[in-house]
Parts: C-alpha cells; structure tokens; sequence
C-alpha cells in the first residue's frame, strides 16, 4: 500500500484514488493505523480539489466493508427507510416512519445525531424518558420482524467508521463536501439491507446545502451510489428557508409530532411527511400509483394506524409512551422569553438558520459529537411565513434553562423575522423530486 502520505499527496494534486486505495485506507483507519490528523489531512485535501462521483461510491463500498450489514433477509415484507440532510424543525422521521410501518414497509432507521443547528432524530426520541437507541444486530431484527420500525444509534458493528468520520468532519470545516456528504448517508443506510430509500434534501438558509443545484446534485450523487448497489431510491428537494412546522428543539419536537400523529398537526409538517411516507410505500411496493400511496398514507394517520405504531415502539425501545398524551412526562424547561412583532404587517421571512442557532444556543443542538444537549430548550413559534401579525402579538418564545446565551439568542431571532406592508406569495415546500 502506498504510505499514507502518498495518498494525500496525490489527493492534494487533484489525482482520483482508486477503489482499492480507499478499501486499504478506510480499513486502515479503522484498525487505527492511519492517524486522525492524517485522515483530516486527506479529507481537507479532497474538499479543495474536490471528490469525485467514482470516489463518493467507493468510500460508500469501503466504510460499508469495514462493519456490519443487517441481515433482515428472513422478514419478507419491504425494507425501506428515510434520511433527511438535515433541517431546522425536521421531525418527519417521527411522523413518517410509523406511516410507512403502519402500511407493511419495514423501516429499520440506523440515525446519527444533530450537529450545529441542525436537529438529529436520535436526539428527538432521547428525551422520551427510558427510550433506548442503542439496540443489538439482533435486538433490531427482532423489533424489525415485530413491529416493522426501529429507530437505533450507529454502533460499534453498523456503519462504525462513518461514526468516526462525522465527529472528524464536524471538527475539521470539511462537513459540507458533497461526496462526503453522500458517503456518510449512503454507507449507513445501505447497511441496513434495504430494497428503497427515500432521501429528503433540503435547500436553503437552515440547511448544509443553501443552492437549488447543489442539493439536486447531491440527491444525484446518493441515487447513483444507490443504483449501484442495487437499491431503488428516490430524492425529494425540499425548502429550508423558514423551520418545518412550529417547534425548534428535541422535546418539543416529540410534543409536535405526537400531535401531527394525532391529527392535530401543521400543514407543512404534515403535508411533508405525508408525500415522505407515501414514497416509502410506493417504493415497497412499486406495482401500485403514487396517488393511492398517499391515499393510504392519509388514511393511516387520519385513523390513528400510524399513532398506535409509534406508541408500540417507543414501549419496546424502553420509553415511556404516555409522553405522547401527556407533555409534562417530556423534559420541561424553567424559563421563558416572548417575542412580539414590533409593528403590524405580514411576516415575510423567518430566517431557519437563525432560529436553528439560536436553540443551539440555549442547549439544543451540539458543537462536538462530545458535547451534552438540553432535551428540554428550543424554540416554538407562533406564526409562519405569509401570516399577518399585529403590533405587540406573540411571534414566538424560547425556553430555556440555563440564563447564559439566553439574551444572544433572543437577538438572533429578533433578526430571524422579517416584516412587510403586502403578503408574500405562498412558498412551494416540496421544490422537485429526483430519480
């Protein structure tokens, strides 16, 4: 094998590594005989000259090599999953998966979790008190083969270099490389022995990936990489200028969602994992229509299907169920700060990027993999882009526990909304599907 440096060498230079040099390299790594700063120096230098396609699907074969893969072989319904790129307010995970597992889909959902401003499910579902995300190969057939959906932490045998990787990235500005990017999603969730994936872009201020082009380049990247490996997947870009829905922060997303499950929920958020879920469906079973996809994923969520699955695996992964019905079960943060609309108008802007930073700052979010978050802070907004507000009325409210960011974070959400004489044109959430 060349040495190490080589490789960066060459890398630096623009050169194109081959499959088996990321084979030789990754399982290097994995065995802790490639350095960390010498894996960040590789990293850094194919950020600046830049990936290519050959080389996003062999890092995704080489990471895939060095762990595990799920064997839900014996389960003869579908296997088919979601990843979305991350988003401020994002809780579909909650919402579709049980959906889709409500209609026959087996979704076995390996997560990672938040990093910045962008919330991870993993997150979300940890403030459930007594909820386990870390589960066994087989304690995940098992819940797979009874109940259909898992929701599970990467492990030390499931895509274990990739959990490596990401806290490597996050700590080293190399986060927002597309192949990395695509890498990172696709190695996790191919370990899962899928037949289908339904990926969720996102494209805006509150996103990785601020540009239209970028982010369907992107989606192209991870189709590819699937096509590959034999699994159907299909991209939806989706807008991330304004926060999904109302709530910004991990308990209070679950409170949200428990909500939309009920019926009771916020357009966007239920109109998104709705058409989400439905592309799970349709890709399992790929002899029926779209339209009688959302059909049915309507229907499982307007008769409480999609509810009681939800219930049924939060009491199996350990947590407590009830929080579902009753908040106060959920953490509950002490303080409280409102914001109102200094004058009457519509609201023609909500900044995703500055509400997202500003949970973080009070707790909900993490600026290292090590770092501990606060189930319990975050964001609820009481307005949404297009509303007409009066002077002095509610915009939102950040809660909190710990006094010390509370003040810089208020100034990051005073600047988030944006006030006009006319109402804006209703924005479209669902920008293209890629397949």
């Amino acid at each position: 094998m060349d040495r190490i440096v080589d490789l960066i060498r060459s890398k630096r230079d623009g050169e194109e590594l081959s499959f088996e040099d990321y084979e030789r390299l990754i399982s290097a790594y994995a065995r802790g005989e490639v350095t960390e700063y010498q894996m960040a120096a590789l990293l850094m230098a194919g950020c600046c000259t830049e990936f290519t396609d050959n080389e996003a699907t062999a890092l995704t074969s080489a990471m895939l090599k060095c762990g595990e893969r799920l064997d839900l072989s014996a389960i003869e319904r579908p296997k088919v999953d979601k990843h979305s790129t991350g988003g401020v307010g994002d809780k579909v995970s909650l919402i579709a998966g049980p959906i889709a597992a409500a209609a026959g889909i087996v979704v076995p959902m390996v997560s990672g979790r938040g990093l910045g401003h962008t919330g991870g499910t993993l997150d979300k579902l940890e403030s459930i008190p007594g909820l386990r995300t870390t589960i066994t190969p087989v304690q995940f057939q098992q819940q797979a083969a009874e109940h259909g959906l898992v929701y599970a932490a990467q492990s030390n045998e499931i895509a274990p270099v990739d959990k490596k990787l990401y806290a490597l990235r996050n700590a080293t500005a190399t986060v927002d490389s597309l192949a990395l990017i695509a890498s990172s999603i696709m190695s996790k969730k191919l370990a899962e022995g899928l037949n289908g994936l339904v990926l969720d872009v996102k494209v805006g201020r509150g996103s990785l990936i601020p540009g239209r082009r970028e982010a369907r380049r992107l989606a192209q990247l991870m189709i590819s990489i699937g096509r590959r490996m034999d699994v159907s997947v299909q991209a939806l870009l989706t807008d991330m200028n304004e926060p999904l829905g109302f709530t910004i922060g991990n308990a209070l997303e679950v409170m949200e969602a428990a909500q939309a499950l009920q019926n009771q929920g916020p357009p966007d958020l239920v109109g998104l994992s709705i058409e989400v879920a439905a592309r799970m469906i349709y890709l399992g079973e790929s002899n029926r229509s779209i339209e009688s996809a959302r059909d049915q994923a309507q229907e499982l969520l307007t008769d409480g299907s999609a509810l009681a699955k939800f219930t049924a695996v939060i009491a199996a992964q350990g947590g407590d169920a009830e929080v579902l019905t009753d908040f106060q079960r959920l953490p509950n943060a002490t303080g409280e700060q409102i914001i109102t609309s200094p004058r009457t108008g519509f609201i023609s802007r909500i900044n995703a990027d500055d509400i997202g930073q500003a949970a973080s700052m009070l707790g909900a979010g993490r600026d290292s993999m090590d770092d501990d978050i606060d189930h319990a802070v975050g964001v609820v907004l009481q307005c949404k882009v297009g509303d007409q507000v009066a002077e002095g009325s509610r915009l939102c409210a950040l809660y909190y526990t710990d006094e010390t960011n509370v003040q810089e974070a208020v100034q990051l959400v005073e600047d988030a909304f944006r006030l006009s004489a006319s109402q804006p044109e209703p924005r479209e959430l669902a920008l293209d599907l890629v397949q």
